[in-house]
């Protein structure tokens, strides 16, 4: 691998940044986006303007929906920058763009804390191993405290915060920064929106408690750094650079986060932000390399990240742009060119993307080529979908599938006539290509139309964008729960289908047991006899007409869940056939099912309340009333935390009501669970 080749991918940091809804993350992207001169006036949240939040549903709610992506240069080096919402119900949208990321940065509200999304978040973070680094923003926000966020990020994150970059003050105090590994006092220039900044040596107070905490940092480093401990002990000075490569090798190792203080929404410590991305997060070569499945021969190979290996890269994200599909993807290993034939190894199907872009949320740069490391957006894709892998014919490479999330809610779009109806059902196919975890279907029987989502802000977007962007505006019914079926015995059935279907007579006969498997665990399919006498056609076909049958359980039709089914035994004659075998299935488990004791799941939400200590009864009352279970209730940054669990169903309208019975004085985050039954 030359060094001409990948030099450039040293110079490269993929990075997202996660946290709560409203910790101030798209502030901060606005402010990174102003100092690396990629825009020339700064927008705000508040008032709509924010250069990330492009969608017109996320200027008017003042909340990030979809990821955007932007590139931008700062000194020597490029940024890819993922920002990605912070409201449950579009955390796929998090968890897919952590899947393409090599490092992120975690913002936390200096007076809220880590807040239960910022929880979940991290250890989605945790789950695909990507290194952190940690801001705590605001703190020049009244009640601001950093040392309890730090507090707040060991026990409930499990984390090993590194203060970096302290605050000199709080709340209406905060007056500038302290820069811990050097005793340096940061302040920035407000004429120049911060753009401007000045280093100072710290004196008398400041330079006490700035050495405080680079004491701190010092015996934290030596605990996993023998060189540095020698020196440490032995009252040695350790030289900066030599610290600085220490704590970037912990980090990258998840042995630490190191932990940034500022106000963006001031101007004050974004640089040094942008300055750790590059000492403390890995670039494309620092991380381990996916592994992909060779689709030709089965064997799982380790990609080799340069531009001249094979090429290899994921679709994570696809949506539309004045009409037209683009598909977001991070290229692994190899170059993708323009007009290039490139094979979807994922659906066995070969494409070119006509263009290339680099993006900067709603704006684009075309480019000609995008190599190993780089974020991407591709125009004239015709298959791709979320989570296809992209690669060549003669390496065709699988890397591992995005994961969706099973959708909760649900509500009926009635469009107004047949013509807008055609209109509807094209629009809707445009959003599923977008949003996996949208689904829609149309009952054949009634002609209705029903689209199911992760949360009633989810659906309320969605119902937004087809009335705003696509001018359809059907009428929309009330929002109904998603349920799930299984069974809590066991049972057996057999069933015979021969019937002329078409002037020609099919025959199939199968035999089956079911039997309830672990909350969660899934569904299995089996064979308790030996198939290789049978034709691989019709053991296909019976295994077929079991999982359709699956799809649709024997309450109220909907999809069944944990359960294992054994095929004890298929008969045949002269008429057998693959429908026969497909419909007996079927017929077969709808009959077993019926005598195993079925029953409905409803989706589980986790509730968290954050309430003052008056109002605590107020919240547990209302939990109460609407068949919630209390599990939990401690103190959190002086307010009472209710944890609960409660169905789906009972929760319409929870937060109006919720605000009414406390004054609007409580914070609450719903988050699904599980599919189960509250008992």
């Amino acid at each position: 691998m030359s060094k001409g080749a990948t030099s450039y991918l040293n110079c490269l940091r993929n990075i997202g940044i996660i946290a709560h809804i409203d910790a101030g993350k798209t502030t901060l992207t606005e402010r990174i986006l102003f100092y690396t001169d990629k825009i020339y006036r700064m927008g705000e949240v508040h008032e709509g303007t924010a250069t990330m939040d492009f969608m017109p549903e996320e200027q008017e709610r003042g909340i990030t929906i979809a990821s955007a992506c932007t590139s931008c240069e700062w000194k020597d080096g490029v940024i890819n920058i993922i920002d990605t919402p912070g409201h449950v119900d579009f955390t796929i949208e998090v968890e897919r763009s952590l899947r393409v990321l090599d490092g992120a940065v975690g913002v936390f509200c200096a007076v809220g804390g880590v807040e239960p999304q910022s929880e979940t978040v991290w250890r989605q973070s945790e789950k695909f191993s990507v290194p952190k680094i940690a801001l705590i923003n605001k703190m020049d926000r009244l009640g601001a405290d950093f040392v309890s966020v730090l507090d707040s990020m060991r026990e409930r994150l499990n984390a090993s915060p590194l203060l970096l970059v302290a605050p000199l003050g709080e709340g209406d105090e905060f007056s500038g920064l302290a820069d811990v590994l050097t005793l340096e006092r940061l302040d920035f220039d407000q004429a120049s929106e911060g753009r401007e900044y000045t280093r100072t040596p710290l004196v008398d107070e400041e330079l006490a408690f700035a050495e405080e905490w680079r004491e701190k940092v010092f015996e934290t480093v030596a605990d996993f750094d023998d060189d540095i401990m020698e020196l440490y002990l032995a009252g040695e000075d350790i030289p900066l650079a030599q610290l600085k490569e220490s704590i970037r090798k912990a980090t990258l190792n998840l042995t630490v986060t190191p932990v940034f203080c500022g106000s963006a929404l001031k101007n004050a410590g974004v640089q040094c932000v942008l300055d750790g991305v590059f000492d403390y997060l890995p670039n494309p070569l620092n991380v381990p390399a996916p592994k992909a499945l060779r689709h030709d021969t089965g064997v799982t190979e380790e990609l080799v990240v340069s531009p001249v290996s094979p090429l290899g890269a994921l679709a994570f994200k696809v949506y539309m742009d004045d009409g037209r599909k683009m598909v977001l993807a991070r290229v692994y290993s190899g170059t993708l060119r323009t007009g290039d034939a490139v094979f979807n190894s994922t659906q066995g199907k070969k494409e070119k993307p006509a263009r290339i872009y680099r993006l900067h949320a709603s704006h684009r740069e075309q480019v000609d080529e995008a190599r190993a490391g780089e974020i991407v957006a591709l125009a004239g894709m015709k298959f791709a979908k979320t989570g296809d892998s992209l690669a060549t014919e003669d390496s065709p490479y699988l890397l591992e599938n995005i994961t969706g999330y099973r959708p909760v809610i649900s509500r009926a779009l009635e469009p107004a006539n047949s013509e807008e109806a055609d209109k509807l059902d094209e629009v809707l196919q445009k959003l599923l290509l977008e949003d996996p975890t949208l689904q829609y279907e149309q009952s054949p029987e009634t002609g209705q139309r029903v689209i199911s989502g992760m949360g009633e802000l989810h659906l309320e977007v969605i119902v937004d964008r087809l009335r705003r962007e696509y001018h359809v505006n059907p009428r929309v019914g009330n929002p109904q729960v998603v349920y799930q079926e299984t069974i809590s015995g066991t049972g057996s059935a057999f069933e015979e289908f021969d019937r002329e279907l078409g002037e020609k007579r099919h025959y199939g006969f199968a035999s089956l047991e079911v039997s309830p498997r672990e909350r969660d665990a899934g569904n299995v399919v089996r064979f308790a006899f030996d198939t290789t006498d049978w034709p691989d056609a019709w053991v296909d076909a019976v295994e077929q007409g079991v999982k359709d049958g699956l799809q649709c359980g024997v309450i109220k039709g909907y999809p069944v869940q944990d359960v294992e089914v054994a095929v004890t035994e298929i008969k045949r004659n002269e008429c057998s056939s693959e429908p026969g075998y497909r419909m007996a299935a079927g017929m077969a488990l709808k009959a077993a099912l019926q005598s195993a004791s079925p029953e409905l799941l409803e989706p589980i939400m986790d509730v968290e309340i954050s309430v003052p200590d008056e109002n605590v009864g107020d919240a547990i009352s209302l939990l109460g009333a609407k068949g919630a279970k209390v599990e939990n209730l401690f103190d959190r940054a002086g307010l009472k935390m209710v944890q609960a669990l409660a169905p789906m169903c009972s929760l319409f309208g929870f937060s109006t009501d919720l605000r009414s019975a406390t004054q609007g004085r409580a914070g609450l985050v719903i988050q699904f669970l599980r599919f189960d039954t509250l008992s």
